[in-house]
């Protein structure tokens, strides 16, 4: 049995971690240049300390329990989020890997599927009325967006014919990928509400519900929830980059390319967080069901004939 694999695999784990860190300090600052304020990105040497000041800060403090609290479930759901985040990363498109997922796509809606019970077990077993509202509406919102995402990612994939994602990063688009440029807003507004970001970040409402299903977390808890959704965002821009970006046939120039495209879109992400007020919840659910599903729909059924003759 070869090591290889595993090895590349925690190695992923490690560098996703660290990039996790860093992408925190890069949205203080991006929030901080486009809202004209100061903000906590200019510890010690281009506030580089800063990622590594709020992990110790947060680990270091005393965790809180509710009396009235399921305590398993309570602990176990942040853990939950951050290990289905971080297996989402056993799929990345390396131009040199060490193993394969032939339906890697497949794979992944069902990791971002279980996303839903750990915000709920979330909410649930804190035993909090808050708590329990934030994750009922965080539940609502994930999975109407679920059958929007799974739609629209549909249209590449019926072009492609594949659920591999080295194979699908490998591929050189021709002028027919033009057809599901239309379809790429729509993943992104889809991936935005799919990883609770603003405008449509209901799940931590603040200004609505105390801190939403996160209400009952502090401390150590907090972090692996918070770790778990800017990994998620992260992963989304990944995703984003594969489905809807070329490649060049360059295998390392691919890597650089994939890494720098990855990069811009999260940066939008960061971007839409400095611009947008947060939206009714009432016209976020009328978006995905009136908007996005027949949207994804009538997409599907344009181009199902056209992949016939490819």
């Amino acid at each position: 049995m070869s090591y290889i694999p595993i090895i590349n695999i925690l190695i992923t784990f490690i560098m996703m971690l660290l990039s996790m860190a860093f992408f925190t300090l890069l949205e203080r600052k991006i929030l901080g240049y486009t809202q004209l304020r100061k903000g906590p990105n200019k510890v010690s040497i281009a506030g580089i300390p800063q990622p590594l000041a709020d992990a110790l800060k947060l680990l270091s403090k005393e965790q809180v329990k509710p009396s009235l609290a399921n305590i398993i479930p309570l602990l176990m759901s942040p853990t939950s989020a951050l290990f289905l985040a971080l297996f989402m990363w056993i799929l990345y498109p390396s131009s040199y890997p060490t193993h394969f997922f032939i339906f890697g796509t497949l794979f992944m809606l069902c990791l971002s599927s279980l996303n839903v019970y750990t915000t709920l077990v979330a909410g649930w077993s804190s035993n909090s009325k808050y708590a329990l509202i934030g994750s009922l509406r965080s539940v609502a919102q994930t999975i109407s967006y679920e059958v929007s995402m799974s739609l629209i990612l549909l249209g590449p994939l019926i072009l492609i014919m594949s659920f591999d994602l080295c194979e699908i990063n490998s591929i050189q688009y021709s002028w027919i990928m033009l057809l599901i440029i239309p379809s790429l807003l729509t993943w992104f507004a889809t991936s935005l509400a799919e990883t609770n970001r603003t405008p449509f970040d209901f799940a931590e409402g603040e200004s609505e519900l105390v801190s939403g299903f996160n209400t009952e977390y502090s401390a150590g808890s907090f972090a692996l929830i918070f770790m778990a959704e800017y990994m998620n965002i992260i992963f989304m821009s990944l995703l984003t980059s594969v489905f809807f970006t070329g490649t060049i046939p360059i295998p390392y120039m691919n890597n650089i390319l994939l890494f720098t495209k990855t990069l811009i879109i999260g940066m939008i992400f960061l971007w839409v967080r400095s611009s947008f007020p947060r939206m009714r919840y009432d016209r976020l659910m009328n978006l995905t069901w009136k908007s996005f599903l027949p949207y994804s729909l009538s997409m599907l059924i344009m181009l199902l004939p056209i992949s016939l003759f490819l």
